[in-house]
């Protein structure tokens, strides 16, 4: 990697920490200079933008969600098992200080009016999410794991929709609460699917 895709990784790394916990809005080029330790042309000679910092910022923590949930469900060998890690991976994670939230819902509800290229971003990776949950049941029907029944499409949405409004409750109450009653819900219709 050269100097200047080392200080552009650099800037990525820093701003999207810094967004997901203050906004896109929030976060202004001083403080993504403060955390650098770069001057504004050094920020600017990287990036056209502060829009183009806030979508690879978007981009660096969906991409570092998705390799932490893939690495969670790796050695489970069951779509059962899977399905339990996938919403262990949730159960853990709301109120980590380090991550600030989830990125999909940082983002997009303050992208949904105001930033199309963002909204369009947060879309497709909201759309992953569920099409990750589809394929997850899928392959436990095709293996004689869940009844033939089992509405995938339907536990995805369902499943997504729930753990992110949970996910929202838990940061802004502070507690982990909401997110176990959410997890334990869904663990029981997992478990009503199997056979």
């Amino acid at each position: 990697m050269s100097k200047a895709e080392r200080t552009r990784q650099l800037i990525i790394e820093k701003a999207a920490l810094i967004m997901n916990r203050k906004g896109m809005a929030g976060t202004s080029i001083s403080d993504i200079m403060e955390a650098t330790k770069l001057a504004k042309g050094g920020v600017y000679g990287n990036f056209a933008s502060k829009e183009e910092i806030c979508a690879e910022a978007f981009d660096y923590l969906l991409n570092n969600v998705s390799n932490t949930i893939r690495a969670s469900l790796s050695d489970k060998t069951s779509a059962k098992e899977q399905l339990f890690s996938l919403l262990d991976y949730y159960k853990s994670t709301p109120l980590r200080q380090d991550l600030y939230g989830c990125p999909m819902l940082n983002f997009g509800t303050e992208a949904d009016d105001t930033n199309p290229l963002i909204k369009e971003k947060v879309s497709k990776a909201i759309a992953d999410s569920q099409a990750r949950i589809v394929k997850i049941i899928r392959k436990g029907i095709e293996a004689g794991e869940f009844k033939p029944d089992f509405d995938a499409s339907l536990f995805a949405v369902k499943a997504f929709s729930m753990i992110e409004g949970a996910v929202l409750v838990c940061r802004v109450q502070g507690n982990s609460r909401q997110m176990r009653i959410v997890i334990d819900i869904l663990r029981k219709e997992i478990e009503e699917h199997c056979l």
